[in-house]
């Protein structure tokens, strides 16, 4: 196939005719169109890295998962100490390999005709070995599952079909170094708490994608309740203000990852109630230690961490956004009632399912040497925050269904997604961090970033 630069839709529309670059707008039909969705599959879940969940969901040799890439099932297993990410499709007739969710078999055999497989994808055999039911036109090592490349970071296990293509480092460019922030950060890593929690929102994959982009400016409005009922309200009882959090760093990158860097001293200040610039580097991170860590981790933020990434996690650490396509982050501080606070480390993946569905998948973290308690109370918060029934995705999981409604309209879906609140500062004076940064009240800068690299993808040269 040639390039995708003049591939049209049913209506003769080519990507270029749906994304105006010059005015930073976005045809609403991109989140409707069957056509759009089925050129993904191949243009952007065929082609990116893509997060499939944690190694410490399958500890031991012979543990799997099933997880999705784009519309492929896939098995995620660890074999003799390796993890391996396999087509679930048998060669055979195309059955399923496995239909569970989840388990530990050291070999895994099709339901439908016996065929039998490896952890790694390696074919076994078929049944009754005298008959040969498999035949003698292809090779045992012809009829070994489809392999995925893969690539552990964090501990976190992606995934991509592009087995030539850029590898895990140059795919997240300059924003690896705050990320490394957030997953490589402790001597022991983090570890899943229990399964993810998963459920189907009536909505196109990109609707929440885009917005996991780093996207402030729904704060103010669709989470104004934090300011009204949560405890950022004032001692008094009146609403607080979200507009303070609203400032930072963001940072974007060429290729749709973002970050939201949020000030730590204000934090500081209103949690703690001391003065952050009485405080050295280390001694804010002891006072109000990173999400899901203890003042006590100090020294392991310093074995695995530059001087530079621990000045910008005590100044301004990144604490939600996401990697591109379809993947959000958010590393977060609870402040509670008594004064206290407590950490939630979570990640969310919008896997597709159609144009207008998607499976939102939520992991729960945890550092590996979380104290009991604090464990509980983590797992706890972010369940009422960001889990299925968390208070922050009730308010976004509402949003999503309604933009993908409209974008079916016959008018509506010519409307645009704007992005036109564009940062002028550049980075904040003495900011050591590499990428495109920007200071200031949160801006569509990240969001659009997302944009042009989904643009760049759909039409690429195949």
């Amino acid at each position: 196939m040639s390039g995708n630069n003049n591939r049209r839709l049913a209506d003769g529309s080519t990507i270029a005719d749906l994304i105006d670059l010059d005015r930073r707008e976005v045809q609403l039909r991109t989140l409707s169109d069957r056509e759009i969705y089925e050129w993904e599959q191949e243009k952007i879940f065929g082609k990116t890295w893509l997060l499939l969940g944690h190694e410490s969901e399958i500890p031991n040799d012979g543990d799997f998962v099933q997880r999705f890439m784009g519309d492929d099932s896939v098995i995620v297993a660890r074999h003799k100490g390796e993890v391996f990410v396999s087509l679930n499709v048998c060669p055979h007739r195309g059955m399923k390999i496995t239909t569970q969710d989840a388990g530990t078999a050291s070999i895994h055999k099709c339901i439908y005709h016996g065929w039998a497989f490896r952890g790694n994808g390696d074919f076994l055999g078929s049944p009754v070995a005298d008959q040969c039911m498999h035949g003698t036109i292809s090779t045992k090592e012809e009829l070994a599952l489809k392999q995925a490349r893969v690539t552990l970071y964090g501990g976190l296990i992606f995934a991509t079909w592009n087995i030539d293509g850029p590898s895990f480092e140059d795919f997240l460019g300059d924003a690896k170094w705050y990320y490394d922030m957030l997953f490589c950060r402790s001597d022991k890593g983090m570890e899943v708490a229990g399964p993810p929690q998963r459920f189907v929102v009536r909505a196109n994959w990109k609707a929440a994608g885009e917005q996991s982009a780093a996207d402030g400016f729904h704060t103010l409005t669709l989470h104004r309740w934090l300011g009204e009922v949560g405890n950022y309200k004032k001692d008094d009882g009146e609403s607080g203000d979200l507009t303070p959090e609203m400032f930072g760093a963001e940072v974007s990158s060429p290729h749709g990852h973002a970050l939201r860097c949020i000030d730590l001293n204000r934090k500081i200040r209103r949690l703690t109630g001391k003065d952050p610039e009485e405080l050295s580097t280390e001694e804010k991170l002891r006072v109000l230690p990173p999400p899901g860590m203890t003042g006590e981790a100090f020294e392991q933020l310093k074995r695995n961490l530059s001087p530079e990434q621990l000045e910008v996690m005590a100044w301004m650490p990144p604490q939600v956004g996401g990697m591109f396509p379809n993947v959000l982050f958010g590393y977060v501080y609870i402040p509670q009632a008594d004064g206290s606070v407590v950490g939630s480390m979570t990640l969310h993946a919008y896997v597709p399912k159609g144009p207008d569905k998607l499976e939102f998948t939520n992991w729960i973290f945890v550092e590996k040497d979380t104290p009991p308690e604090l464990r509980e109370k983590m797992v706890m918060q972010t369940i009422q925050l960001f889990g299925t029934s968390g208070m922050v995705e009730q308010d976004d999981s509402d949003t999503w269904p309604h933009m993908t409604l409209t974008a079916k309209g016959p008018q509506g879906r010519f409307s645009t997604m704007k992005y036109q609140a564009m940062y002028e500062t550049g980075k904040p004076e003495g900011w050591p961090g590499p990428g495109i940064v920007n200071e200031g009240f949160t801006k569509d800068d990240t969001q659009w970033h997302w944009w042009k690299y989904w643009y760049d993808l759909m039409t690429a040269e195949d």
